[in-house]
């Protein structure tokens, strides 16, 4: 993407101290695999972390890292090696980058933290569906790849009201992983322990609800772009005291932001909301491309996705059972358009973007006349960008800033 001029992004300083704990998350999880010190588990990023974690396992997440790898501009190249094995492209890119990736013998790990050769192989790989049928897809090979079993939670989807029943349903199948789970672990599950774990999760989550919603002040002191960087412990970190001590000190910062007066955006003259995945290896761009707009991507419903209200510690099982369930991504298009009406009250949005992800269809909501309706009901005008998340062949930069501005435009002139 052609750069007319470098626009000014602010620095948040806690992003020093957030890079810390990430190394030492990775360099745990290198240590658990290389040593055996610790089992480790593979876990969807909206799987039954907070089981693994209190069964003493080293948790790995390959969203995270096929994340990663958008992130450095790696994915693209390596798609085509999972599409030469029989995964077509237009299946999810974060599947086909992470597989193309491993058999490739790379990963970012590698570059960012000096040691670490590889992804740490796995003694047990953990799904959830609720995010689609890919990742049990995904899970399934390199369980048949490395020879180490694959279980998990089947979830409905199109759910509007999250019922007894769906949650029934869901705590039967996360209490049957339980047997397996300590087998390889070792261990029986201490339930005080998946208490304290599910808590911290819960404190975590709040703390993360409070860092997003600091964008409601105006200027916003906080980017969708800054989000979805800082989202990192609370997305392979949740259950943990780490996390909590992290948010904590970015929202103290956050907040000092907003007693200052200092946007994350110079001059900020709109206020947008996000829907859908990032295009990662775009982050930098469009931030930048935003900035010299003056308009702030202050609100997303992808950074929002991790927050779990329901967590309890007192009923650990069924409680995160009902805080899976609750994702947007599993949630009627009745329920997501009512969400979206009300972020865009909640931080006062001029307009919305929606990011049409190619190989992303349940992260994809313009699909079937979502947009339309919002804006019926709400007055928004609202703009969909062709993309994805990890190929960069699906994107054009040039006709993305050109849509980008016209709209940023409109929106000031319909004031």
């Amino acid at each position: 993407m052609a750069e007319e001029k470098k626009a000014t992004r602010k620095k948040i300083e806690a992003a020093d101290r957030m890079n810390k704990i990430m190394a030492d998350y990775f360099y745990g999880l290198n240590e658990a695999a290389t040593t055996g010190k610790r089992k480790v588990a593979w876990c969807t990023s909206v799987g039954p972390a907070e089981l693994l974690q209190a069964l003493g396992f080293a948790v790995h997440f390959p969203e995270n890292h096929a994340a990663m790898l958008g992130a450095t501009r790696m994915s693209t190249d390596l798609i085509p090696a999972a599409n030469a094995i029989g995964y077509s492209p237009d299946i999810c890119s974060y599947l086909t980058a992470d597989i193309g990736a491993y058999l490739s013998g790379i990963t970012p790990l590698a570059k960012a933290y000096p040691g670490i050769q590889s992804v740490p192989k796995p003694d047990i790989l953990v799904y959830n569906t609720n995010q689609c049928r890919d990742v049990q897809d995904w899970m399934a090979w390199y369980s048949k790849k490395l020879g180490v079993p694959s279980i998990g939670v089947t979830s409905p989807k199109n759910v509007n009201d999250v019922t007894d029943a769906h949650i029934d349903d869901v705590t039967r199948q996360i209490e049957a992983l339980i047997p397996t789970l300590e087998g390889i672990a070792g261990v029986k599950l201490d339930m005080d322990r998946l208490r304290e774990t599910v808590s911290l999760s819960r404190e975590c989550t709040e703390l993360w609800k409070q860092v997003l919603e600091t964008a409601i002040a105006s200027p916003a002191p906080l980017t969708f772009f800054d989000g979805t960087i800082h989202m990192g412990p609370a997305v392979v970190l949740r259950g943990t005291r780490e996390a909590i001590d992290y948010y904590k000190v970015l929202l103290a910062e956050l907040e000092q932001r907003i007693r200052d007066g200092v946007g994350a955006v110079d001059g900020e003259t709109s206020r947008i909301y996000w829907e859908g995945m990032p295009v990662w290896g775009r982050l930098r761009q469009h931030s930048e491309l935003f900035a010299n707009l003056k308009s702030t991507v202050l609100a997303s419903t992808y950074c929002s996705s991790w927050i779990f209200p329901s967590f309890d510690g007192d009923d650990p099982i069924r409680s995160m059972a009902k805080a899976y369930l609750e994702l947007f991504i599993v949630r009627s298009d009745r329920y997501k358009e009512k969400y979206i009406e009300e972020m865009i009250g909640k931080f006062r949005i001029d307009g919305i973007i929606y990011h049409d992800a190619k190989t992303c269809p349940y992260n994809s909501n313009s699909r079937y006349g979502l947009p339309g309706r919002v804006e019926a009901e709400t007055g928004v005008p609202s703009l969909v960008i062709s993309g994805d998340l990890n190929d960069l062949r699906c994107i054009s930069d040039e006709q993305t800033k050109t849509n980008i501005e016209a709209f940023i435009e409109q929106i000031a002139e319909g004031r």
